[in-house]
């Protein structure tokens, strides 16, 4: 027996009614929001970056190809790391069916990460994933869009998403990251075959940049939960009646999941929406 509410069908399209509300006027706000992302000012990249690339080495603006939009994906995977992030990999099983429609309005995907290009085709080869990764191996790219931390400036304190971090301690970039090493991102950090101090150096973002008469201007970064509607499989979670049901550290990368068991829900109904 459910302890949920159960309404009649009357009641219940009453109660969605006010949420369509709701959710219109939330749509409004989003769009405006996209306007002013829009509106943004550039600011112009003079720094020569170079990238191993699907194509060979690249510059920043060869990373375009024929586009004249590129949009970034900081895909965490440090040199020393034995796998990628598993959220990065995650994200990255949507990446191959959208950059053919990316591409017909101008705009090309590619990850970027600091790992050396051999582990990223074996990595890729391994998911099945075609879309564009490029390495930056010795490059200040990730680094200059706040995507890596040195272990000065992890020591000293960075900015990340727009506000500074405290430094590095036993208990790791700040207690709500890290909880003295254990909990998520210990057990983040594990999974990639790294410890905390290391996996902590790499972040997640997304950086978008215009080539416009030859020159690469950088239009728009987001990080942390700015990415949050991007992960295309969440907005499917959050609209199902359980929500992101989310307990601990439960994602996987895809290959590596345990088979579920044939009443595959069962494990579901106590744990609470991901807040």
């Amino acid at each position: 027996m459910t302890d949920h509410r159960v309404v009649s069908r009357g009641e219940w399209n009453e109660a969605r009614q006010q949420l369509l509300a709701e959710e219109k006027a939330f749509t409004r706000l989003r769009d405006a929001l996209s306007a002013k992302r829009r509106a943004l000012p550039w600011v112009r990249i003079d720094k020569a970056y170079r990238f191993e690339g699907p194509e060979g080495r690249a510059t920043l603006g060869e990373l375009f190809g024929a586009r004249r939009q590129l949009v970034v994906y900081h895909f965490m995977f440090a040199p020393e790391w034995e796998k990628p992030c598993k959220s990065c990999s995650f994200w990255a099983d949507g990446y191959n069916g959208v950059g053919a429609h990316l591409e017909r309005r101008d705009t090309r995907l590619v990850a970027i990460s600091r790992a050396p290009r051999a582990k990223l085709v074996e990595r890729a080869e391994r998911m099945g994933w075609t879309f564009p990764w490029a390495s930056a191996p010795g490059s200040d790219f990730n680094f200059d869009f706040n995507a890596s931390l040195t272990e000065e400036q992890q020591r000293e304190g960075a900015e990340y998403n727009y506000r500074r971090e405290a430094a590095f301690t036993v208990r790791g970039i700040g207690d709500s990251l890290t909880k003295r090493g254990e909990g998520p991102v210990g057990e983040m950090a594990a999974m990639a075959g790294t410890d905390v101090a290391t996996y902590t150096r790499e972040r997640p973002g997304v950086s978008a940049f215009v080539l416009a008469d030859g020159v690469v201007y950088h239009t728009y970064s987001t990080y942390s939960r700015g990415l949050d509607v991007l992960w295309g499989m969440y907005q499917w979670l959050d609209r199902a009646p359980k929500g992101r049901n989310e307990t601990g550290v439960w994602l996987r990368r895809r290959d590596e999941y345990e088979p579920l068991p044939q009443n595959a829900g069962s494990c579901c109904h106590a744990a609470e929406p991901h807040a």
